[in-house]
């Protein structure tokens, strides 16, 4: 019997990725391409260029399976089912049929905190979805949808799993049921690859589409988050902190109760950070262009030089502090990113530091919020996303927060994440527990200082916790100038 294979897609704002693993956790080849720089045409919109999204993920997915063929020398017919993950908190306006009406709306986008309202700048809209549902609809041909990635405005009971049977919320949401697409549980079939998306891709017509859930989710239950008392980093271009649930808590104060991308569970999630990695990201490009020869003698990246030098500067970078307000919270909006406490001293490996240990402390105060009021401390913390490949960062994450810190073999997890569900779907795991054990491998363990932890502990409750109570005033009357 020839070898099998499950195959995993995770599109995020920055990229798309699509991984092939075999039936034991070994990510056999991977194909990648980039998204295309956001389209801004106003403050506070954000909009995915042209059809970005699907353009992406048609180069990774002949990127992936050139491998897999040429290089690898596999038979495609032997990759069972893909389960897809595509970036949460987007809207999609398609027409009748199935075609975007209008670039999809990232989550940045200020129109996606409210209700869908229809302009006439949207052309001819039949149906509203998710960028799941696009995805879903151009690989299957199908109008269906995931069930775990419609969070916010969208009438969706999370009880029920299914959308709201209530007329006074489909009324709030402003979508009607004609408009939405039909929903299935994670791990459920949502159609098979058609034969034009087949020639497209490259990959066998009838394979199975398995359902995941919103990305956050689907990265929880690929880096093996499935027990009580541990919490989850995910950083990305949006940094968010999670613990797993049983149960859709109504009406929390410090968090949201989320679908998880096991079906009947929930995931718990406190404010995370906005544009969290991308503000490294953007350190790295404005500040990095000098350097890039230094970089590239050393056979170093820039990010791997920066993290070298930062390593060097002591905890606290010497009183150089970053609030990160990149983008401002929807009940601020009139917050900008600060950085204070500059002197002589500072050089771009303090300001880099500090960047760091500013998404340490904000993801640590939202969180230390969720898990009071769950009662349920943290005892130990997983961290995925591409900033966990940095020692730098995880000795910092594990300093701040007091735990253990430890990241995965596979630091992409929502690709792990995708590969299990679709493998529950065609029935290679038994259980989500079994899966988790057999495809989530850990790799290093970081234990805090506890100096730098009780230092840390000073230096957020006298200074940083308090730096938006300060900064607020003066930037409010900045915005009037200059927004």
């Amino acid at each position: 019997m020839s070898k099998k294979y499950l195959m995993g897609v995770d599109v995020g704002t920055q990229s798309a990725k699509v991984v092939i693993s075999d039936l034991d956790g070994n990510i056999v080849c991977e194909g990648r391409k980039a998204l295309r720089k956001m389209d801004i045409p106003a403050p506070q919109l954000a909009e995915h260029p042209d059809d970005d999204l699907w353009d992406a993920l048609k180069i990774a997915f002949k990127r992936v399976m050139a491998r897999f063929n040429d290089e690898i020398g596999c038979n495609v017919h032997d990759i069972m089912a893909m389960g897809i993950c595509i970036i949460r908190c987007c809207r999609a306006l398609l027409k009748k049929n199935g075609e975007l009406a209008y670039p999809v709306i990232d989550w940045m986008d200020k129109r996606l905190n409210t209700p869908y309202e229809y302009h006439a700048a949207y052309g001819d809209v039949r149906y509203v979805t998710t960028s799941s549902g696009y995805i879903t609809h151009r690989l299957t041909g199908e109008f269906k949808d995931t069930c775990a990635n419609y969070i916010g405005n969208w009438p969706m009971d999370d009880d029920t799993l299914d959308w709201s049977t209530s007329n006074d919320i489909i009324k709030q949401y402003n979508v009607p049921r004609e408009m939405l697409f039909d929903v299935v549980r994670p791990g459920d079939i949502l159609g098979y690859v058609t034969a034009e998306a087949a020639d497209l891709l490259g990959v066998p017509a009838g394979m199975p589409v398995v359902a995941t859930a919103h990305d956050k989710a689907v990265e929880a239950l690929g880096a093996g988050l499935l027990a009580s008392g541990i919490g989850l980093i995910s950083l990305g271009t949006y940094i968010g902190a999670l613990v797993h649930g049983r149960e859709n808590l109504q009406d929390p104060q410090n968090f949201w109760s989320f679908q998880a991308s096991v079906p009947g569970r929930y995931l718990y999630e406190c404010i995370g950070v906005r544009r969290g990695m991308w503000t490294v990201s953007w350190f790295c490009d404005q500040f990095g262009k000098g350097i890039i020869n230094e970089a590239r003698n050393r056979g170093e990246s820039i990010e791997e030089l920066f993290n070298r030098e930062a390593e060097k500067i002591p905890p606290g970078c010497e009183g150089l502090l970053t609030v990160h307000d990149w983008a401002p919270p929807v009940d601020a909006v009139y917050r900008k990113g600060v950085m204070f406490g500059f002197d002589g001293r500072h050089t771009r490996a303090h300001i880099y530091r500090s960047i760091l240990e500013g998404i340490a402390f904000t993801v640590k105060n939202h969180m230390d919020k969720m898990n009071q009021e769950l009662n349920t401390p943290i005892k130990h913390l997983i961290v995925s996303g591409g900033g966990a490949n940095s020692n730098l960062f995880m000795r910092i994450l594990a300093d701040v927060f007091g735990v253990t810190t430890c990241r995965n073999q596979m630091k992409d997890s929502a690709a792990v994440g995708c590969v299990i569900n679709a493998g529950m779907a065609v029935g290679v795991f038994n259980s989500y527990e079994e899966a988790v054990e057999k495809m989530v491998r850990r790799d290093d363990q970081f234990s805090p200082n506890l100096e730098n932890t009780k230092f840390y502990n000073q230096l957020n409750e006298k200074v940083y916790r308090h730096a938006n109570r300060y900064f607020d005033p003066i930037l409010k009357e900045l915005a009037l100038l200059v927004d």
